[in-house]
């Protein structure tokens, strides 16, 4: 049997390909699922507009954050935090604290966002990147300083 997948399917393919699979599969779990539809001329004709549209929806999405990633590369941070003689801080600085900061200069981003390897430790700058959409990823420099 021939269907459309509405999403990416493990071992079977990607949302809109066409697609055969055996009977059954698609009988007993890929259409009572809601994941594929009856490749048909209706369907193929009312999938097509619908993928023009989730492209167009993905495109505008893209060009927003490589916006944001612009005016983000010439945001630079500075974090106050407790810190030791030799510079290690009392505690840490994730990834939360970087949002903290982000929301005070103005910009909404979500902390999974931030992607920090591990927590900062010490006194120092930093370049911390932020992936924005699968595609694209901006760096924001953070500064740790002493209070």
């Amino acid at each position: 049997m021939e269907v459309i997948l509405k999403e990416d399917i493990p071992n079977v393919g990607k949302m809109g390909e066409v697609v055969r699979v055996r009977d059954g599969y698609a009988r007993n779990y890929l259409l009572p699922r809601g994941l594929v539809l009856v490749a048909n001329k209706k369907n193929l004709k009312g999938f097509e507009h619908q993928k023009r549209v989730v492209a167009s929806q993905k495109e505008r999405v893209v060009k927003q954050a490589e916006t944001l990633s612009e005016k983000l590369a010439g945001a630079a941070l500075t974090i106050a935090v407790k810190a030791g003689e030799e510079g290690k801080l009392f505690g840490s600085v994730t990834n939360i604290d970087i949002e903290k900061a982000l929301r005070v200069k103005g910009f909404d981003i979500e902390r999974r966002k931030i992607h920090l390897g591990e927590p900062i430790k010490s006194l120092g700058d930093y370049e911390v990147p932020v992936r924005l959409t699968a595609d694209v990823t901006a760096t924001i420099k953070v500064s740790v300083v002493a209070e």
